[in-house]
């Protein structure tokens, strides 16, 4: 399956398991959503479970909350994650508290499914990463899948969990993983050990990192796409490193960092969305804080730019080959 198809199951398997799961947001009815994610759903469960929204994201989450107090379990899509930032008052402000402020007598089993990131030359209005305004809240959980078969196991937990999950889609490997080389042929997920999707039901733990690779001359910690090109960059060089794809940024597998940073001495950190107060910023604190008499040189960090993403310049912007290379050969001469 590729990334899409995986999404789709995942839906599919939890609304026939549960009829309280509900699909809303915009185009995500008869159009089957504009990445086709929810493809075929309202026809097998009906308009009443999987319905449009008008193009209000406020209205779309606020919505959610309703249906969540009183019982339902909402599967908001909100079209791109650019477009996310008028529902933040009722995620932070309401869905994000609900079960605190009622005691425990509420809870708000929302999943918000949103793609996100660049590489598709989307511009400024297309291309965002916002994950780390999510992180910083309490309340709220944030996962990130990298392959299908994450996507799908990680989607059901989500869907499964008691309180809000932000779901992010890279959209760049939807159809398949890319290495960052944007003028070469773009790759399917056909034969990637990723895009082998279980049959029927299964769950990924939330809070629980994978190893991509193991090695113990560097540590890796990523997420989204970030992992395919970190996986291209260091395979190239031939550089014994470990890559850990971090799955769920809240809850965090900090065990798994931890263990491994304490192993290789050495770590980079990579993330495409903007630099200054992205999350990868609190893994470096983490690092610093947890690993110190370990490591062994200073911890990097490629990230994109403080700028918004740029439509003619999209590859200088993406952390790329380029980029990450030079890090890694910065940390390896130390």
């Amino acid at each position: 399956m590729n990334m899409i198809e995986a999404i789709n199951d995942a839906l599919d398997i939890m609304m026939g398991r549960d009829d309280d799961i509900v699909i809303l947001g915009e185009d995500v009815g008869y159009f089957g959503g504009v990445f086709r994610a929810t493809a075929g759903l309202q026809k097998k469960y009906g308009r009443n479970r999987v319905f449009d929204s008008p193009i209000n994201e406020c209205g779309i989450v606020g919505a959610a909350v309703g249906m969540a107090a009183y019982g339902l379990r909402p599967v908001p899509e909100i079209q791109f994650a650019d477009y996310i930032y008028p529902g933040l008052d009722q995620l932070v402000s309401e869905a994000a508290r609900m079960r605190y402020r009622s005691a425990g007598e509420f809870t708000a089993p929302i999943t918000i499914r949103s793609p996100f990131g660049g590489g598709i030359f989307g511009g400024q209005t297309h291309s965002q990463s916002p994950e780390a305004l999510f992180t910083h809240v309490a309340g709220l959980k944030t996962v990130i899948p990298c392959t299908p078969r994450d996507a799908k196991g990680l989607l059901i937990a989500a869907i499964e969990d008691n309180d809000p999950v932000i779901f992010f889609e890279p959209k760049r490997i939807y159809n398949g993983p890319f290495d960052g080389y944007y003028d070469k042929p773009s790759r399917t997920w056909k034969g990637h050990p990723g895009g082998d999707v279980p049959e029927g039901y299964y769950r990924i733990p939330l809070g629980k990192a994978r190893i991509v690779r193991e090695g113990a001359a560097l540590t890796v910690l990523s997420y989204g796409t970030m992992i395919h090109v970190a996986e291209a960059v260091l395979a190239e060089k031939g550089i014994d490193a470990e890559i850990i794809d971090l799955r769920t940024l809240v809850p965090l597998d900090i065990e798994a960092v931890e263990k491994s940073v304490e192993k290789t001495g050495k770590c980079l950190v990579i993330h495409e969305a903007t630099r200054t107060s992205g999350f990868g910023a609190e893994l470096v604190a983490l690092v610093q804080e947890r690993c110190f008499y370990h490591l062994e040189a200073p911890v990097e960090r490629v990230t994109g730019f403080d700028t918004p993403y740029p439509h003619s310049l999209e590859w200088a912007y993406f952390p790329g080959p380029v980029r990450i290379g030079e890090a890694v050969d910065r940390l390896m001469k130390d």
